[in-house]
């Protein structure tokens, strides 16, 4: 189940919710859509958390604010009646709702729209993705907006940020596996994650051979060590920030 995992391990990285915070301005009121368990809503501000789903719903902090269980497309507000809207990590589940929840972000904020998202062209780049998980290289293709076509969506002026992971990151998205190629072998931290959530069994059972194999030989070290000795690396997370 997607998201059953998502409160252990899928805790907020401070440097990504700086960047969010920044982008969001003066704004006193954000929707956050997609608001799942509630990582990256500012605590200083007026937050309506919008989530479709139960079980995210029923991971969020009791000190945060209880979510409005409603989709994307159409959200539940007036024109202009929030200063920001943001979307975190969440925009490719909206499936055939992706323009559409992308323009209500834009119709209900009178300020900025932030948007955190992948940028598929380079987070299959990686080496799970390039060595191992072909699989969701090819279907994050098709399911993550390109940076052009969120612009598109947006429309106004749309800045495009790289957002390096930190190796420590204490947000396990399948991204900052890449300095850690034991979490895939770890059955909690691929959970958490809707790239192998997403992947049959026989999928993911082949993916975890494979990399387990090539940790026990060195084959893994041999091509991607020096990645261990990295601070950080782009694995594709990008800030979309229309003003």
């Amino acid at each position: 189940m997607i998201g059953a995992e998502y409160a252990s391990t899928r805790r907020e990285d401070p440097a990504i919710a700086a960047l969010i915070h920044e982008a969001l301005g003066e704004a006193r009121t954000v929707v956050n859509v997609g608001a799942g368990a509630g990582s990256y809503e500012p605590r200083d501000r007026k937050v309506i958390p919008i989530e479709p789903s139960s079980v995210m719903n029923a991971q969020r902090d009791p000190a945060l604010p209880q979510a409005i269980q409603a989709s994307a497309f159409p959200l539940p507000l007036e024109d202009g009646s929030v200063d920001a809207a943001m979307a975190v990590l969440t925009v490719h589940h909206w499936d055939d709702d992706q323009e559409g929840g992308v323009k209500e972000l834009r119709r209900v904020a009178r300020g900025p729209v932030v948007i955190l998202t992948i940028d598929a062209d380079v987070s299959s780049s990686m080496w799970l993705m390039a060595d191992y998980l072909q699989e969701v290289a090819e279907l994050d293709r098709q399911i993550f907006p390109t940076m052009d076509t969120l612009a598109g969506w947006l429309g106004g002026e749309v800045d495009v940020r790289p957002v390096p992971l930190s190796r420590d990151t204490p947000d396990w998205s399948l991204g900052s596996f890449w300095a850690h190629p034991e979490r895939v072998l770890d059955e909690q931290a691929r959970n958490a994650t809707s790239g192998f959530a997403r992947m049959p069994d026989a999928i993911v059972d082949r993916v975890v051979a494979a990399v387990e194999r090539d940790l026990a030989d060195g084959t893994w070290d041999a091509r991607h060590g020096h990645l261990r000795e990295l601070e950080e690396y782009d694995s594709g997370l990008r800030l979309v920030v229309a003003r």
